[in-house]
C-alpha cells in the first residue's frame, strides 16, 4: 500500500490506554497511513498534551488528531499545533475555552445516565467495576469489557478538571462521530458540542467504547477528515492565476 501524505495520531480519553485503539490502528495501517498511538499518562490536561504534542512532533506528515472522551479534551489544546491539520472527536469532549470535562458534566441533560465514577482516592478516579461494561462498552464483548474494567488507568482529578486555554477548533476544521447508545457522554450532549465546534457530524449506533466495538465506523470517519486534508492541501498548492 502506499504510503498517504497525512499521519494520524490517536489519543485515548480516560480510564482506559492507547491499546483500545488496535482495531482503528489496524485499519488505517492497512490503508496506507502512518498511525501514532499516543500513550497519555492521564495524571494532569498540561502533561496529557505534552505527550501528545511530543507524537505529534515525530509525525512524518501533516496531522489528523483524534481524541476519544476525555482525548478530545487534550486534541482541543494539542491541535493548536501548527503541524495539525483538522480534529476528528470520537465520542469525545469538545470543550471550549475555560472549560473542562468536570465543568462539562456538571450540568446533563434531563435522563442522562450518570456514570458510575466513584470517589476519588488520592487524587484519581475509577469508575465502578461492576457497572464498567454497562456504562462504557455495552456492545464490547463481554470477555474484553471485563478485562478493560479489570485493566482500568486510574484518572487524575487534575486531569478531569484541566481547563483548555485555546480551543482549536476555533481555527480548524473537524470531525465528529456522535455514538448514539452511549451511556458516559449522552448523545445530545455529543451533538450540541459538535455543533458549536462547527464540525462535520457522524453517527453511529455504539456504547462509549465505540472504537472498541465498531473500528470500521470509527476509521471511516478518520480516513474521511485525512482526505478532507489532503484536499485541503492540494488545493492551497495550487498556483493562483494570473491577472
Amino acid at each position: 500500500m502506499t504510503d498517504k501524505s497525512v499521519s494520524i495520531v490517536l489519543v485515548h480519553g480516560g480510564f482506559v490506554d492507547g491499546s483500545g485503539w488496535q482495531g482503528v490502528h489496524d485499519i488505517l495501517t492497512r490503508d496506507g497511513y502512518e498511525v501514532i498511538v499516543v500513550q497519555n499518562p492521564t495524571i494532569s490536561l498540561a502533561d496529557d498534551v505534552t505527550f501528545t504534542r511530543r507524537a505529534i512532533a515525530s509525525a512524518r506528515h501533516p496531522v489528523v488528531l483524534a481524541g476519544h472522551s476525555y482525548g478530545g479534551v487534550v486534541i482541543t489544546e494539542a491541535g493548536n499545533d501548527p503541524k495539525v491539520s483538522r480534529l476528528v472527536y470520537i465520542a469525545a469532549f469538545a470543550p471550549d475555552v475555560g472549560e473542562s470535562v468536570q465543568t462539562l458534566i456538571a450540568n446533563p441533560p434531563p435522563g442522562a445516565s450518570a456514570p458510575p465514577i466513584l470517589p476519588p482516592q488520592d487524587g484519581f478516579l475509577a469508575l465502578d467495576k461492576a457497572q464498567f461494561a454497562a456504562s462504557f462498552a455495552a456492545d464490547v464483548d463481554p470477555a474484553t469489557a471485563q478485562f478493560m474494567a479489570d485493566a482500568q488507568v486510574p484518572w487524575g482529578v487534575d486531569a478531569a478538571g484541566g481547563a483548555v486555554k485555546t480551543a482549536a477548533w476555533r481555527s480548524k476544521p473537524s470531525h465528529y462521530l456522535v455514538a448514539t447508545e452511549d451511556h458516559m457522554i449522552p448523545p445530545p450532549a455529543q451533538r450540541q458540542m459538535a455543533q458549536r465546534a462547527g464540525s462535520v457530524v457522524s453517527e453511529s449506533p455504539g456504547s462509549h467504547a465505540v472504537y472498541v466495538s465498531r473500528p470500521e465506523a470509527v476509521a471511516a470517519v478518520i480516513e474521511q477528515a485525512a482526505s478532507a486534508a489532503v484536499e485541503a492541501a492540494t488545493v492551497a498548492q495550487q498556483p493562483v492565476p494570473a491577472e
